[in-house]
C-alpha cells in the first residue's frame, strides 16, 4: 500500500479547462518537431533513412494518440457530471500521460464503431449546436461534449495510434551470400509505452536471419520472436539481456545491434514538479506559454563486437554473439555499449541552459526549436 499511495501522489489530474488544453497544446507541438530531430540525426550519419523512417512512423502515431486524448477531454472541467472525467498524468517521473490512460484508449478503440453507430454524425451536431446558440441563445456544453467524443471515437477508428504495446515488425535490408551460406538481414522494430516510467519507448534490432524460411513468412518462428521481444520490452531490463536471451532462443536469429529509444521525459514547470539545474533554467526563462518545456531523448545501444560458436548436439554448432561492453562509462554494468542523451527544447529556455551550462548537461546534446520550427543541433 504505501508504495502504492506514492505512485498515486506523482499522478495529478487536470481539472481545469484551459489548462487541459494548454497541456495538449504543448505536446502536439512537442511531437511535431520529433521527426526532424530524428531528421538531424540521419543528416549526421547517426541514423539510415529507413532507421528514421520507422522512428518517424512511431512519432506520428505518438502525435495522434495526444490528438485521440486532446478531444476525449477537450471539454473536462466544463461538462461536469458528464464523459469520461479528467485527464491523469504522471507530474513527477514523465511529464506523460499514465500507462491507465493508454489502456482505457486502448479498450475504447475496440468498441469505436458500436460507440460512433449511436451518436450524431459531426454535421448533425453542428446543426443542432446552432439551433441551440440561436433558437434558445444557450451555450450548448452537452453539445459540445458529444462532438469532442465523436471526434475521439472517430481518432481511435481511423487507428496508426501509439497503443500500450506496439507489437514487431520487420523491414527487409537485404540478403548476404547464396544457398546454405543465405542471411537474410532484417531492421526489426516494435514499441511500448512504458507502464514503469509513462513514458514511449521504441526499439530497434539489426538482426541476421540463417533459417530455411525467411522469418516473417515462418509460421513458427515468427510468433515466437515477436512474443518474446514483446516480454522483453521493459525498460528495467539491460540490453545485453534482451539480446543474449533473444540470441539463445533462436538459433538461426543473430541479433547484430539493439538500441532502445526512451522519448521523454517532458519538463514543464506549468506542469511537472522536476529538481535539479532543470528548475531553476525553467523557471528563470520565464517562457512564453507554449514555450516552457524541455523534452529529454535517450538512445541506448548495443553493438556485437563479434561471434563465437557454441557446440550445439553431437556434430553441430551454432554462433553466438558476443556483445560491446564499454567500461570507461559505465556501460559494462549497465548491459550497453553506449548511451547518447540529449535534450529537446525551445529557444528561450535554451539561452538561460547556455548561460548557466549546469556540469551535468555538458555532454548532452541540445536540438534547439526556433519559433518558426526549424530545429537547430548544439553540442
Amino acid at each position: 500500500m504505501p508504495e502504492t499511495d506514492a505512485l498515486t501522489r506523482d499522478h495529478m489530474e487536470l481539472e481545469d479547462t484551459r489548462v487541459t488544453r494548454r497541456y495538449f497544446a504543448m505536446f502536439e507541438a512537442i511531437t511535431g518537431h520529433l521527426a526532424r530531430v530524428a531528421g538531424q540525426f540521419e543528416a549526421e550519419g547517426s541514423l539510415t533513412r529507413a532507421e528514421v523512417n520507422l522512428l518517424a512512423r512511431y512519432m506520428i502515431a505518438l502525435g495522434y494518440t495526444f490528438r485521440a486524448l486532446a478531444n476525449k477531454y477537450h471539454m473536462a472541467g466544463r461538462a461536469e457530471g458528464l464523459g469520461p472525467g479528467k485527464l491523469t498524468f504522471d507530474r513527477e517521473e514523465s511529464g506523460f500521460p499514465v500507462h491507465a490512460e493508454l489502456l482505457q484508449m486502448a479498450s475504447d478503440a475496440a468498441q469505436a464503431g458500436r460507440h460512433m453507430k449511436g451518436m450524431p454524425g459531426q454535421d448533425e451536431l453542428r446543426r443542432q449546436m446552432v439551433e441551440e446558440i440561436v433558437g434558445k441563445l444557450q451555450v450548448p456544453t452537452r453539445l459540445q461534449y458529444a462532438m469532442s467524443q465523436r471526434l475521439y471515437y472517430e481518432e481511435l477508428a481511423r487507428g496508426e495510434i501509439f497503443w500500450p504495446q506496439m507489437h514487431p515488425d520487420v523491414v527487409w535490408l537485404g540478403n548476404d551470400g547464396e544457398g546454405r551460406d543465405l542471411r537474410r538481414r532484417y531492421l526489426v522494430h516494435w514499441a511500448v509505452y512504458d507502464s514503469s516510467l509513462n513514458i514511449p519507448t521504441i526499439y530497434l534490432m539489426d538482426l541476421e536471419d540463417t533459417g530455411r524460411t525467411a522469418l516473417p513468412k515462418d509460421e513458427r518462428r515468427w510468433p515466437e520472436a515477436q512474443a518474446h521481444l514483446m516480454a522483453q520490452a521493459v525498460a528495467g531490463l539491460k540490453l545485453v539481456t534482451i539480446a543474449g536471451g533473444f540470441d539463445r532462443d533462436f538459433d538461426d536469429l543473430h541479433p547484430k545491434r539493439l538500441r532502445r529509444f526512451h522519448i521523454g521525459p517532458m519538463y514543464s514547470s506549468a506542469f511537472t514538479r522536476q529538481t535539479g539545474p532543470l528548475k531553476a533554467v525553467l523557471e528563470e526563462a520565464h517562457a512564453s506559454v507554449g514555450e516552457d518545456w524541455a523534452l529529454a531523448w535517450t538512445m541506448e545501444d548495443l553493438v556485437s563486437e563479434r561471434v563465437e560458436l557454441e557446440k550445439s548436439g553431437w556434430f553441430g554448432s551454432v554462433e553466438r554473439e558476443i556483445f560491446s561492453l564499454d567500461p570507461f562509462d559505465g556501460a559494462a554494468d549497465s548491459g550497453r555499449t553506449r548511451m547518447d542523451r540529449a535534450i529537446i527544447l525551445p529557444q528561450r529556455p535554451f539561452q538561460v541552459l547556455a548561460e548557466k551550462n549546469p556540469p551535468g548537461f555538458r555532454e548532452v546534446r541540445k536540438f534547439v526549436v526556433s519559433p518558426g520550427g526549424r530545429v537547430l543541433s548544439y553540442r
